[in-house]
């Protein structure tokens, strides 16, 4: 294939020798645009390079401009790219004409982007704040809406100013008002990319129920695009067939069915151009190189704002990855698991297929990857291991130990190979190993990896949630020097919790600390941090496993308080909700309430029978212990040892440019604190005190 390129440059530098420059951009533009033969990556960079270089040399247009910086950004020549993007800027602004106003607006996008990927948050602002007053200027709605999603996702990524932010959804919930109905039907990549900024910001300010509406929106209008495209590529086939027939010099055709071939085709043709909303004979430009140099057809593509814009945030499969993934996210922690799985499965087969695309596999490593594929890949990279950690959460929900090691694992192989694409995950894989840990019965294993996670990050909110999950390991090793490790953990992060934004970190660590002040024998307090606690977990954050947990220590409290009425009612409650996530953790802990509960009430028929059930579940989920610990890959995930990899120190990438670029690095998405006891020798060490032993109270 390098031969037909090098023929083509040939032709091309042969063309230009004899001033026939538009047969040299066609021989160039061949490379590019071709379908037929798929060329290197390398190829199609020199290919636009040399394109930009002709335009720039021989006319005064800005696509020349705008090209060479698309090519700039393919190779990471950022300052280059920033270099040419000032000179286009001062060219286009020197004119107030509509078409010269469309290229600034241009300009100041792949400017903001290319600040983006060095940090400067506040350039990148400024340019695009300047595109939408000049979008404004041309009474331009849809651009306006463009730049107003741009600017919003700058702020997610900053995340100075609250006021700023909400001031920003604002702006983008007035601007998409202003669009007229009809119109914002054909703005399908504006609808995906500001209904994702608007969850990143509710699921940032803890608003689980509005956001879940945006979700149901998303899920709906790409659900209907996929039936669209189904019915697109149908068509595509039935167009096929038509054309080979018609193609077809058998004279034996009677010219009436050839006729009838005709007009079949004219109508397939026109179905389609109504469904695809173009042209089936027009001829496309050359494609944008933001995001990567794999060429998409017009139907893997949401594009964001019409040419010379032609942004697009991320490729049609990524943007679905993501529906996917904010899917799973808000179905986990309502127990919705077989459409979790379902999801993450598609999920992780889509983002596999979209990394061979790329060239990256399961052998692959980091410096292997080409230079001009390295932002794409880590995008698909990073939402791999977004469905890779859900899968966990919700296989360690469901006492599924063995699944939930194959999952983490597949992650640090991940990780190990590409560590500096993956740099944020390190801190997410060692809180993962702790959760494990936990959940398989090793705490002290479990406090190490929260413990070391809090420090693989900067994030004062992974920090605080990482503390609390190692106090909570440290409650349950249940020794007096470890209540005291548990309360230096909780103490800090209980004194700044109302600086966090959301509620993710107060309800975690009120949990943590009514836990502990029951063990301290402070029942009362306890109750009130408890209860305190459970209403603003029911209410804003909706996470059943949190909240059966809430539901089983207040339980718990009740009945060493002698108030069994309560008792009974929110133990109920709990063991309904653990049942409907199959946290057979859970279900032993309240059923073990429920036998004391039992006790007290001297009701001995409930109690045998509540005994035998408790002690089923307790033999199922030692056998699934069991079963974890035989692993072989059980001692690698638990061991008090970090996962070592290896940078490298010329790896030409940001750290954390994708997953910034996504908007969900830091979900905060509640977890369970993970207090379900493991055995039935821990079910005895989380009980408060031994209940059972008490005198018997008569309601």
């Amino acid at each position: 294939m390098e031969g037909v390129a090098e023929g083509l440059w040939e032709l091309a530098d042969l063309s230009e020798k004899r001033g026939e420059i538009s047969k040299a951009v066609k021989c160039l533009e061949a490379i590019c645009q071709s379908s037929s033969v798929s060329f290197l990556p390398i190829v199609i960079v020199k290919t636009r390079l040399r394109i930009a270089t002709l335009l720039l040399k021989h006319s005064h247009n800005f696509r020349c401009y705008s090209l060479l910086s698309q090519c700039y950004h393919l190779v990471g020549a950022i300052p280059s790219q920033k270099q040419i993007l000032t000179k286009a800027l001062t060219l286009s602004t020197a004119s107030s004409d509509f078409a010269a106003k469309l290229w600034s607006c241009n300009f100041n996008s792949q400017l903001a982007n290319a600040l983006i990927i060095q940090g400067d948050y506040q350039a990148s602002l400024s340019a695009l704040e300047h595109a939408y007053v000049s979008a404004s200027e041309m009474h331009y709605p849809e651009l306006q809406m463009f730049f107003a999603t741009s600017i919003l996702h700058v702020h997610l990524m900053q995340w100075d100013d609250v006021n700023l932010v909400d001031q920003a959804v604002n702006r983008c919930n007035v601007v998409w008002d202003s669009i007229e109905p009809d119109k914002r039907l054909h703005c399908h990549g504006l609808l995906f990319y500001n209904e994702l900024l608007h969850i990143f910001y509710l699921l940032r300010i803890c608003d689980y129920k509005n956001a879940t509406q945006h979700v149901d929106k998303l899920d709906a209008a790409m659900k209907a695009d996929l039936q669209k495209m189904k019915q697109i590529q149908a068509l595509k086939r039935e167009l096929d067939v038509i054309n080979q027939d018609l193609s077809c010099s058998d004279p034996g055709i009677p010219y009436r069915d050839r006729l009838a071939l005709n007009a079949k085709q004219a109508q397939v043709e026109e179905q389609l151009s109504n469904l695809t909303g173009h042209s089936l004979t027009g001829k496309d430009a050359l494609e944008p190189a933001y995001f990567g140099n794999v060429r998409r057809e017009w139907g893997d593509k949401l594009e964001l704002a019409q040419p010379p814009i032609e942004g697009e945030w991320l490729p049609k499969s990524a943007v679905y990855a993501l529906v996917d993934l904010m899917v799973v996210v808000f179905s986990r922690p309502k127990g919705l698991f077989k459409e979790c799985v379902k999801r993450i499965q598609s999920g992780v087969q889509n983002i596999e297929g979209e990394l061979a695309r790329l060239g990256v596999n399961d052998s692959m490593r980091e410096v292997d990857i080409q230079h001009s594929a390295i932002w794409m890949a880590g995008v698909y990279l990073m939402l791999l291991m977004q469905f890779l950690e859900n899968k966990v959460a919700v296989e360690l929900t469901r006492s599924e130990f063995v699944e939930a090691q194959k999952a983490l694992l597949q992650m640090k192989s991940w990780y190990v190979r590409f560590p500096t694409i993956l740099q944020a995950c390190g801190s997410i894989i060692e809180m993962l190993r702790g959760q494990y840990s936990h959940s398989v019965g090793c705490y002290s294993e479990a406090a190490f990896h929260f413990i070391e996670a809090s420090k693989l990050t900067e994030s004062k909110s992974l920090q605080a949630m990482c503390h609390v999950y190692a106090a909570v390991a440290y409650i349950c090793i249940g020794d007096a020097e470890s209540s005291s490790q548990a309360l230096d953990l909780i103490g800090p992060v209980y004194s700044m919790v109302d600086s966090f934004v959301g509620v993710r970190e107060k309800t975690a660590v009120l949990f943590a600390y009514g836990f502990l002040l029951m063990k301290q024998q402070n029942l009362q307090e306890a109750r009130l941090r408890l209860a305190n606690g459970l209403q603003t977990t029911h209410v804003t954050l909706g996470n059943l496993q949190l909240v059966a947990q809430y539901l089983t220590v207040l339980g718990n409290l009740a009945l060493s308080l002698h108030d069994t009425g309560q008792a009974r009612e929110i133990l109920r409650s709990s063991l309904t909700l653990a049942k409907k996530l199959y946290d057979i953790p859970t279900q032993i802990w309240v059923l073990s309430n429920m036998t004391a509960l039992y006790q007290q009430l001297d009701e001995k028929g409930n109690e045998i029978e509540n005994s035998e059930y408790q002690r089923k579940k307790e033999i199922d989920l030692e056998k699934r212990i069991a079963d974890a610990h035989g692993s072989i890959h059980h001692t690698e995930l638990v061991e008090r040892v970090k996962v070592e990899v290896y940078k490298l120190n010329d790896f030409d990438m940001k750290p954390g440019t994708a997953e910034a670029f996504m908007g969900v690095n830091n979900l905060d998405i509640p977890e369970s604190v993970g207090l379900s006891p493991s055995t039935r020798r821990s079910s005895a060490r989380l009980m408060d005190i031994d209940i059972g032993t008490r005198g018997k109270r008569k309601v």
